[in-house]
């Protein structure tokens, strides 16, 4: 599978992820769980902005468009496409560091492709924590629309490469926002029968 189809599939389970917490999931605490996921997601974007030479114009968290303006990259072409997939990489960062500094690296994420059951035990407090992360994780990792129009002429120079280290990567969140879907599936069906039976 190459790199470009990978991202490609972050994006539209990214969406999928959101669209889900907002219609159905629409709480006080996904909302602050969304901020989290925004404030990652938009912390990335400014980090690399800064690596790449990028001027921040505007940086807006905790509003309900979060968003990042800066100038163009002095780094022609790939400072803008690293800016706009850095929450990639960004939110599968604050995901390790999570694991490692609060939980004592509880979860083994580099073997979360093949044995991401393993994430679920409900009588562990770590489990509630990494729960609570993935009910947003879409926001966090996924990228947005302009995100995707700023960085498509190298998407599409992507779907012809293999890049078996960031392939990698980009599978790890890709499976995470999988799960993540499964989650929000489960507690919106918990969630629907306990208001049928309520009724």
């Amino acid at each position: 599978m190459s790199l470009g189809f990978i991202i490609v599939l972050i994006v539209l389970f990214g969406y999928i992820s959101n669209w889900l917490n907002w219609k159905y999931l629409n709480y006080r605490i996904t909302h602050y769980l969304y901020y989290i996921g925004a404030f990652v997601h938009e912390s990335s974007h400014a980090v690399l902005c800064l690596i790449t030479g990028a001027r921040i114009e505007e940086y807006k968290v905790f509003t309900s468009q979060p968003h990042v303006i800066h100038t163009k990259s002095k780094w022609p072409f790939i400072g803008n496409v690293l800016i706009s997939s850095a929450p990639i990489f960004g939110g599968l960062l604050f995901i390790f560091l999570v694991n490692h500094f609060l939980l004592g690296n509880y979860f083994n994420l580099a073997d979360i492709n093949d044995n991401w059951y393993r994430l679920i035990n409900i009588f562990h407090w770590q489990t509630w924590v990494m729960l609570l992360l993935l009910v947003n994780i879409g926001a966090m990792i996924g990228p947005s629309f302009q995100d995707i129009k700023n960085m498509w002429p190298a998407l599409i120079v992507l779907l012809f490469v293999s890049f078996p280290a960031l392939e990698n990567i980009c599978f790890l969140a890709l499976t995470l926002i999988l799960v993540n879907i499964v989650l929000q599936l489960v507690a919106i069906l918990t969630l629907k029968i306990l208001s049928y039976n309520i009724k």
